[in-house]
Parts: C-alpha cells; structure tokens; sequence
C-alpha cells in the first residue's frame, strides 16, 4: 500500500514491479543479477480519484506515456529491495507533484521613484558621454 495522504492511497495490485537486469558498471554480478527494478502504473485504471488522473495525465513528464502509463526504472542501488523502495518512492513524489498548486503570478509594476531614478541615471551617463566628444575649435 503506498500513501499519498490521508485519504488517498494505491493498494499494491495496482502497482507492477519487474526486476530486470541493470545497465553500466558492475562487473561480473552485472550479468547475473536483475537488481533493477522496472515499475508500471495505469493511471486510468487506477482506484486514483479523477482529480488526481487528471493533473497526472496533463503533466508533460517523460516517464508518463500517451496512454497514461508511469514507467520507473530504479536501478541506482545495488540491492533489488533499496530499488523498490527508490522505484516507489520516486512515484509517490511524481504523484505528489502533480497535486501541488502552483501560485498564481501577480503581474507587478515598477514604482515610480524606480522609474524615475532610472531616467536620472541614464541622463547621467549621456551627459558623460557627450562631454567626452571633439571640441569645435
């Protein structure tokens, strides 16, 4: 059972886990050993409430395919059962994720004392580069 929060949770017949073999460094156990372990969650088919399927689906996230399938693969650890746990805890944040509001931009504008020490500065500097200019002789 994986809790999301109080009310919300994915029982575990609704999460896959395989073990496979993992990729790169690791010498000889590296071809023996499926440490790895890939993770699969239908969103759709899900006990998720609809809220939940909906921001899921609408996030742009590489590891979630067009058909609403999340794909994890953990294998940063050497042990399948620190992968599992890496594996589920990486989908319980992305879920986490996708339920935070994000707050709303409040356009600003510029005071006007900024507005005006901007001006003042800028007449400065051309002045300075106008007195730098030839003298008519």
């Amino acid at each position: 059972m994986l809790t999301l929060s109080n009310k919300v949770a994915i029982p575990d017949n609704e999460i896959e886990l395989t073990a496979i073999r993992a990729a790169g460094k690791g010498g000889q156990n590296v071809n023996k050993v499926s440490s790895a372990i890939h993770l699969r969650f239908d969103i759709q088919a899900s006990s998720l409430p609809d809220a939940y399927k909906a921001r899921l689906m609408a996030l742009s996230d590489s590891r979630i395919s067009k058909e609403g399938v999340v794909v994890i693969k953990a294998q940063n650890y050497r042990t399948q059962e620190l992968n599992r746990e890496d594996a589920l805890e990486r989908l319980q944040a992305l879920i986490k994720g996708a339920m935070v509001e994000q707050k709303k931009r409040k356009p600003t504008k510029p005071t006007k004392a900024s507005q005006r020490r901007r001006v003042d500065a800028k007449k400065r500097k051309s002045q300075t580069k106008a007195l730098r200019g030839k003298v008519a002789p």
